[in-house]
């Protein structure tokens, strides 16, 4: 038996999220800027003997049956790896709010790739790994590389970028009470946008060379990123805990720009540096629990899933 195995799986951000229209199997192709923040869930895995796979948590409201992306993750690894005996008990502890359009549960679920390709031995390449996690869900190859990413396609087609070079740090939101349904928001972008969507592989392709040859990635640098979120002018309007959370951190002192993440309802304030996000969420924080929203400073990391020791 091996010694047991621990990764870190960190949210993510979008700093660019762009609708451009939708593709042929149905899904919206996008165009998006990913970042790693240093909101972190953890997930312990150690061998069994017996070829079982099972899963705790100590978030109650976690399902932790077959719906969960760690264990629907580990079914496929072990699946594909040929050795049937292969098993595991698994325990995840969380940090990341649930449906938060944070990546949670895709970060949780490429932390189980990583950690028990570790645990087995069986020695799959990152790309691999990518390719595995792209068959569970659009997110989950990202939060295996990490870092800052551009991510096109349904966001499982990754181009990495530069580290960021500015120490931007950053006040994250969220109404633990309210979630966004990820299908609801597209398909009210698409009744509310369709009109402006693109309608070829020939138009998409130009859009995404526009974003690869932004000045403001190239490096991302000192100065606060233009932030984008499309998803964000349909969610906002109709979903009060995340219009109330941008009005309250755009007026906070020392914030660069406000923004939703992915489908919501999270919404963040980038900062010129960590302490200024300190300082905001104590300026704030009376604000906040007034509105019902519960708050994270954060840094953002270069990385992905991460082997801990």
């Amino acid at each position: 038996m091996t010694a047991p195995v621990c990764v870190t799986a960190p949210a993510k951000i979008n700093l660019h999220l762009e609708v451009l229209g939708l593709r042929a199997d149905g899904f919206h192709e996008l165009a998006m800027v990913m970042q790693s923040i240093d909101l972190k869930d953890e997930l312990r895995c150690e061998n069994t003997s017996d070829g079982s796979l099972s899963l705790s948590c100590d978030a109650a409201e976690l399902s932790c049956g077959q719906d969960n992306l760690i264990v629907r993750a580990a079914q496929l690894l072990r699946e594909r790896s040929g050795f049937s005996e292969l098993g595991a008990r698994m325990h995840l502890s969380k940090r990341i709010p649930i449906g938060a359009g944070l990546a949670g549960g895709s970060s949780d679920g490429a932390a189980a790739l990583v950690a028990l390709n570790e645990l087995w031995g069986l020695g799959v390449g990152v790309d691999q790994l990518e390719r595995l996690a792209a068959e569970l869900g659009s997110d989950m190859p990202f939060c295996v590389a990490g870092g800052t990413q551009l991510c096109f396609g349904r966001g499982e087609r990754l181009e990495p970028l530069p580290p960021v070079e500015a120490k931007l740090g950053l006040l994250l939101v969220k109404d633990p009470g309210v979630s966004v349904s990820t299908p609801w928001a597209y398909s009210e972008c698409r009744r509310q946008r369709g009109n402006v969507y693109l309608h070829d592989e020939a138009a998409f392709e130009a859009r995404r060379q526009n974003l690869r040859a932004a000045q403001w990635l190239h490096p991302l640098g000192g100065k606060s990123p233009p932030l984008r979120n499309d998803l964000q002018t349909v969610v906002a309007p109709l979903t009060p805990s995340v219009k109330n959370a941008l009005r309250c951190l755009e007026t906070l002192p020392g914030c660069l720009q406000a923004a939703m993440s992915g489908s919501g309802p999270s919404c963040f304030a980038l900062f010129s540096d960590r302490d200024g996000a300190d300082r905001a969420r104590d300026v704030v924080q009376d604000q906040l629990e007034e509105l019902g929203l519960r708050s994270w400073s954060c840094s953002l990391i270069p990385h992905g899933v991460k082997l801990m020791g």
